[in-house]
Parts: C-alpha cells; structure tokens; sequence
C-alpha cells in the first residue's frame, strides 16, 4: 500500500519533498528519499492501525486494546504528579505515532493507572469540511470511550466556552496543537530550520485557567507499536508566556524528529 500511493498515486510527493529538504537541510539527497520512503510506511500504517482502533469497542474493546499493546504508556506516575498538583492538565500533542490513536490512552499503561477519569477527558479536533468523513472519525476515534461516559469530543471552536464552564472540575485536555495556525492570531517560532507561525490557543487557555502542562511523546517502537511519554512544560501555567510555553513545544518536538525523522505527518502544508 505505502509503495502503491508513494510511486503511483504520488500522493503529496512534492509536499513531502520540500518539506522533508528545508527541515533537515544538512541531510543527503539519499538520506532524504530514505526518510521519503519510510515516511510512506509510516502514513499507510497509521491508516490501517486507525481503522482496526475503530473495532475496539465498548468494555471488550478496551480489553483488546489492551492486550494488544500497540501502544504503551511508559511514565504515567509523571502525568498523574501533574494532576494531583493542579486541577487541570493540559496535554499539548502533534502527528507524530498515531494520533488517531489517543482515544485508547486508559487502556496504555501496564503499570501504575493513569488519573484520567473517562468522563473527565476532552480531546479536541478540527471539523473536517465533508460531513460524512467528520461524524466517520468521531465515531472511530471515541468508540472505545463511549461506554466509559466520555462526553469531550470537542470541536476547536467549542473549547473555550466548555472550558470555562468547567474550570472548577478535574478534566485532562488533548490538544494536537502542530497545525498551521487557523485563527488570526499567531505567532513564530523557529522550528526545523524555519520561521514557523503557530498556534497559542491550548497554551493561552492553560494560563488562563492555571493548568499544568506537558508535552506528549510519541515515539515509534523498533518492530511496531507505539511508546507514550509525558514530558512536564510547567507544573501552573498561570503568570506564564504562552508563547514560550509554544517555543519549548516546539523545541521538544523538533527533539523527537531529529531523532525518528519520518515520524511525522509530512503530506501536511505545514509551511504555507
């Protein structure tokens, strides 16, 4: 299949190109089809993962997801220091692993139980323009959770408001935050080499209502699979810049590609 939409379809080729030579411009032109063609593998696997996450369902979903462990959570006694310092979490994420995957996260630690209670999560998301493939991904990436009482399936522009309404409860926030900025306001960073408008929203929203925040992990594991690590930004966010709460983010970010450079969603327009 990666082979298939990479030499025949060529899909996005000329994306991932550009991208892939002005974000690692000390790379060889060898070094960068190698990146090219893993990249490929790499989307193709995050599609069919994410349709067979789509079949674990309800409690025996859970429990096949589970045993599956496809992904594991590897330091959640980190994530929970930072609920029990502070109301509200604030989980700042990017396309790298499998982001359709983060539905499942109660189901990834193998060791001490995250503190994340199933109705207390919100994951946010950005309405897709066809409506049928928009209530298609709601229902795959939050099937697992639905049993649970989940209720956060938050579209981008709800988040403020829901937010507010719940300050004064416990709630873990996911928020995909990599994206080219879709408001106005915005601002730059230097990220791989390049000047790099980003989104403040999730952090801005962290100061406002004094959360903790971290940075998520995902690292590919050699073989397959998936390894999720927690990183602490700031353990209160109020009084903090947001925008250098973004460039630490980035800073991470930009960390974990130089070392897994195909892990990431490089088909994306991410510099317009």
């Amino acid at each position: 299949m990666a082979w298939f939409l990479r030499n025949v379809l060529h899909y996005r080729s000329d994306v991932v190109m550009v991208n892939l030579s002005r974000s690692f411009p000390q790379k060889s032109y060898e070094e960068i089809r190698e990146i090219y063609k893993r990249f490929y593998l790499h989307l193709v696997t995050v599609f069919t993962e994410m349709l067979w996450f789509g079949t674990c369902r309800g409690e025996r979903g859970c429990k096949k997801l589970h045993r599956s462990r496809l992904v594991e959570f590897s330091n959640p006694e980190i994530y929970n220091r930072l609920a029990a310092g502070s109301r509200q979490v604030m989980i700042l994420e990017s396309h790298t692993g499998n982001w359709e995957l983060i539905g499942g996260v109660l189901n990834y630690s193998y060791g001490e139980p995250l503190d994340i209670a199933p109705d207390r999560m919100a994951i946010t998301y950005l309405r897709l323009h066809n409506s049928l493939a928009d209530r298609f991904m709601a229902r795959n990436r939050t099937g697992v959770l639905k049993h649970l009482g989940f209720q956060g399936y938050l579209e981008a522009g709800q988040v403020m408001r829901f937010a507010l309404e719940h300050r004064a409860e416990k709630y873990c926030y996911c928020f995909i935050t990599d994206q080219f900025p879709y408001t106005a306001k915005r601002q730059n960073v230097e990220f791989l080499h390049q000047e790099t408008p980003t989104m403040t929203g999730a952090a801005s929203l962290a100061v406002k209502l004094d959360m903790a925040v971290g940075y998520l992990r995902f690292e590919c594991r050699e073989g397959g699979g998936y390894r999720l690590t927690v990183l602490p930004i700031c353990e209160h966010a109020a009084g903090q810049d947001p925008a250098q709460i973004m460039k630490r983010y980035y800073q991470l970010l930009e960390e974990d590609l130089e070392k897994q450079p195909w892990n990431y969603l490089w088909t994306h327009k991410r510099w317009k």
